[in-house]
């Protein structure tokens, strides 16, 4: 008779390759509670700007109430050797609200890194283009981030309530900076950009207002020069 032949029972694994796969396995489980985490963490960021400017945001220049003055958010004027419509559609806005009588005084404030880059001037050039008397602009040459212009135009120029001109994603921002530091703020909407022009912005956006929360709510952030105005 043909002998039999047993099958072998396949091996466990050892104790030490057990321990070795429970360990990566809740290693994964924790990284992906992790990223879920820093996930809804990363919306709620974004989300709260919007939050806290409602009711505070304009579109229509007739109902925008009157406010001492504006704060034009600084942004450079080319991109690559062609006009920057961020730039252009907030100038246009400032131009507008102070021609209506919104606005007694325009805050230009940018980052004035050196003789060739230079925001506020820039800006300050273009509203006299556009027909606003040189005495009614303020430069402020040290907005070198939008915490520090909203925080400058009360702390160092000394309006306690301003009305912040740029578009609205950024407005939403500014503002809740603003309220973050006891500052009276509207904003009113300048015309956006199409979406295929300015997407790299809005991706920059997401990390940016991560950063605002923390500026606010975690490192009491303050701006890197509040002395002299100019």
């Amino acid at each position: 008779m043909p002998k039999k032949t047993s099958k072998s029972s396949p091996k466990k694994p050892s104790t030490r390759l057990r321990r070795v796969m429970l360990f990566f396995g809740r290693l994964i489980r924790v990284g992906l509670f992790a990223m879920l985490i820093g996930a809804a963490f990363i919306g709620y960021a974004n989300w709260i700007p919007n939050w806290a400017s409602r009711g505070r945001l304009y579109d229509d220049i007739q109902a925008v109430p009157p406010t001492e003055a504006g704060l034009v958010l600084g942004t450079t004027h080319q991109i690559h050797g062609r006009e920057n419509l961020y730039f252009r559609y907030r100038i246009d806005a400032a131009a507008n609200l102070w021609k209506a009588g919104k606005v007694k005084r325009l805050i230009v404030s940018g980052d004035n890194r050196s003789h060739r880059y230079n925001e506020p001037e820039k800006m300050r050039t273009a509203l006299i283009a556009r027909g606003i008397p040189h005495d009614v602009i303020i430069s402020d040459y040290a907005g070198l981030r939008t915490l520090d212009s909203v925080i400058r135009a009360k702390e160092v120029f000394g309006f306690p309530s301003i009305l912040i001109i740029s578009q609205k994603f950024h407005n939403q921002r500014a503002i809740y900076q603003a309220l973050g530091h006891n500052i009276n703020a509207t904003g009113f909407n300048a015309q956006d950009v199409p979406r295929r022009i300015g997407m790299s912005t809005q991706v920059r956006e997401i990390g940016a207002r991560v950063l605002m929360w923390f500026d606010v709510n975690c490192l009491n952030t303050q701006p890197k020069h509040l002395g002299a105005a100019k």
